[in-house]
């Protein structure tokens, strides 16, 4: 195929994965309307250092993201463009970026496998349409990490300024976790210590203006609100609801990698000093979120380019991967048969929403498609099966769009509810509802609307449940 037409398929791959579709549901859960209406204020306060949630300084997380935010309210985009365009914009260009800095040390073959694998796992799609922090800081923490590659591999210190200014940005994203989660890029190096100021020094230009100002602003609140409670805390006490297992990253990690979970089978003995630096960046990583107290799926997503790119190196130097592959479209099977579960997936969890599917209709499928899986990697070999599973994996997210994202829209969305009371706003109340519908409402209404035991009103807004996204 000429060059000039895989551009354009790639052009349009990343478009319908990326981009198509950002607005069609409104936003969700509690984080993602907490986190735009932060990033309106700062577009209508001309306050950038200060995050506020309704007048009150918020200071759950570092001001990346709602400055993304507040630069695409300027830009006049609507209530869920604004908030999800930058997040997207930052998942689809990471993906190139990711594919170029590969090919140096694994080869092309290698780099573009690995990058067709992220780019249509579910991990990184999901959280590329959702307004949370994880792909800022994972794009901008595993750039950094493998622009840190010919360093690792004794190929010169020229890209080690720009590791530390996506250090710094990530450190921008999500505060002190990319500097742990950096420590195996330093440990890897301690001989060539004399070299980390080139890293530290760019990292703390980037960053430390932001934390200074901030302090001097806010203070002793914002220095325990931040750090001793949204970081100590988070890896330490239960305090923050989300305490979980030590196994709790298993299923995750296999969860995120859908429909290519089954090429973890493939992972080999590393060969060289970028394959052992990539595997020490994903354990390291996996044994640091495992060990913390509080633990979200959305967490290890910065792991997932690593082991993506370990995955597509197992594929390109085994003998026999067939079995992987044939698997992985065997799991593509059950996409289209979300459609109807999806909604209630968002509201309760995938746990609940699983007896809904109809898995009659999947054991039909799966001769198909495991067929399919291996006619085409017999016929073809692996890329080509690998391009083939990437274009299904985007047919089925635009039939999902479609077909499942009006319903989500109406029963996992505040926008549904608000556009259904919104010409009475004043006469609402808040009849204590969940923490998604009550944020939601709020970031739509673009005020905080009372709750019904401080100001009963004529329009009472009963309790809905929701799933934590970050």
């Amino acid at each position: 195929m000429p060059l000039f037409a895989r551009l354009g398929l790639a052009v349009a791959a990343l478009y319908l994965l990326y981009l198509h579709g950002l607005d069609a549901v409104g936003v969700l859960g509690p984080d993602e309307p907490r986190y735009a209406a932060i990033g309106t204020s700062m577009a209508q306060s001309g306050d950038w250092v200060t995050p506020r949630l309704w007048g009150q300084p918020w200071f759950e997380k570092p001001a990346l993201l709602y400055w993304l935010t507040a630069v695409g309210r300027l830009l006049g985009l609507n209530d869920e463009l604004a908030p999800r365009l930058p997040v997207a914009v930052c998942g689809a260009l990471f993906l190139l970026a990711y594919h170029r800095l590969l090919r140096g040390s694994l080869g092309h073959q290698a780099a573009l496998l690995a990058t067709l694998i992220l780019g249509t796992c579910a991990g990184w799609l999901v959280y590329s349409h959702i307004a949370v922090t994880d792909i800022p800081l994972s794009a901008s923490f595993a750039g950094a990490m493998l622009l840190a590659l010919p360093w690792i591999e004794g190929k010169g210190t020229r890209r080690l300024p720009w590791v530390g200014v996506l250090l710094g940005i990530a450190v921008l994203a999500k505060g002190l976790v990319p500097l742990v989660l950096s420590v195996p890029l330093f440990a890897l190096q301690w001989r060539r210590w004399r070299d980390w100021w080139q890293i530290i020094l760019p990292a703390m230009l980037v960053a430390l203006p932001w934390y200074v100002l901030c302090t001097l602003r806010n203070g002793w609140p914002f220095l325990e609100e931040f750090f001793i409670r949204h970081h100590f805390g988070r890896a330490m006490t239960g305090a923050l609801q989300h305490v979980q297992p030590a196994w709790f990253y298993i299923p995750v990690l296999l969860g995120l990698l859908f429909p290519w979970t089954p090429l973890v089978t493939l992972l080999r003995k590393p060969r060289t000093e970028a394959e052992r630096f990539l595997y020490t960046w994903a354990v390291f990583g996996f044994v640091f979120f495992s060990l913390a107290t509080n633990k979200l799926p959305g967490y290890l997503l910065p792991l997932l380019p690593a082991v993506c790119a370990l995955c597509a190196v197992g594929l390109e130097r085994v003998r026999r991967p067939q079995p992987a592959l044939i698997a992985s479209f065997v799991l593509l099977a059950i996409v289209p048969l979300l459609v109807p579960v999806l909604p209630r997936a968002v509201t309760d969890g995938l746990g609940d929403a699983l007896p809904g599917i109809q898995w009659s209709a999947v054991l039909l499928a799966i001769p198909g498609f495991g067929a399919a899986g291996w006619w085409l990697t017999r016929r073809f070999g692996a890329r080509v099966a690998v391009e083939a599973g990437a274009a299904a994996v985007t047919l089925s997210l635009v039939y999902l769009q479609y077909a499942a994202f009006p319903q989500l829209d109406q029963t996992a969305s505040a926008r549904g509810v608000w556009r259904t009371v919104a010409g009475n706003a004043d006469a609402i109340c808040l009849d204590a509802p969940g923490r998604g519908l009550r944020y939601g409402l709020n970031y739509y209404a673009g005020k905080e609307i009372p709750g019904c035991d401080v100001e009963p009103r004529p329009i009472r807004i009963p309790r809905r449940t929701e799933r934590v996204i970050d």
